[in-house]
């Protein structure tokens, strides 16, 4: 009897984790550098967790419910990923070493602020877990809850970890300097689509 819920929260969260983002960009360059992959991926877990519990037991119909608030967090969803893809497409006109090579000072301290800025300043995750999954997991009966809870929770934990080891044992060719530009530039548009959706979204709700 749980195990329809489940099914449904990790279907939800693996097609709302899945697809290029910034924290997915993030866990992928730190897998590339093999440098704390493995504590980054588990941070963006641990948030998942806290944030979609939020969500799934009432955090998203408060949030649903307040016009304003919602309409913030999409205009600043929307800054962030056009920012964000400026940045990679920065990047693909920049001469220079591999990420391997150039980012293999970057500090433990430097990794964790990094990784929670792309995780609580980045207003798509609130948006994908809060909102999108809080409001349909906030539909199940209360025991269901749990289960739907835990499979969004599953998607998140094992996608991470994949995409964190894929990466690292991928790395040499990951960071030839054309596979970088052309990453670089497929997630540079994809931010820049996904900014273009939120507009659309705040044009319906003007």
């Amino acid at each position: 009897m749980y195990w329809f819920p489940w099914v449904q929260g990790f279907t939800l969260g693996a097609g709302l984790i899945i697809p290029i983002g910034a924290q997915n960009a993030f866990v992928l360059n730190q897998g590339m550098r093999r440098q704390y992959h493995l504590l980054v991926a588990a941070i963006c877990s641990l948030f998942d967790v806290l944030l979609i519990g939020l969500g799934v037991f009432g955090g998203g119909a408060a949030l649903q419910s307040h016009g304003v608030l919602y309409w913030g967090i999409s205009l600043a969803g929307m800054v962030f990923l056009l920012l964000y893809g400026a940045h990679c497409w920065r990047r693909v006109f920049q001469q220079g070493q591999s990420v391997a090579l150039s980012g293999r000072e970057r500090g433990l301290k430097a990794v964790i602020i990094g990784v929670l800025a792309v995780t609580l300043l980045n207003p798509q995750v609130y948006i994908e877990t809060v909102m999108i999954m809080g409001s349909v997991g906030g539909g199940f009966a209360e025991r269901d809850k749990w289960a739907f809870a835990l499979g969004c929770f599953s998607a998140s934990l094992i996608w991470f970890f994949t995409l964190a080891l894929a990466a690292a044992r991928m790395s040499n060719w990951l960071n030839r300097p054309v596979v970088q530009k052309v990453m670089d530039a497929t997630i540079g548009t994809l931010m820049w689509l996904l900014a273009a959706r939120l507009a659309l979204g705040l044009s319906d709700i003007l």
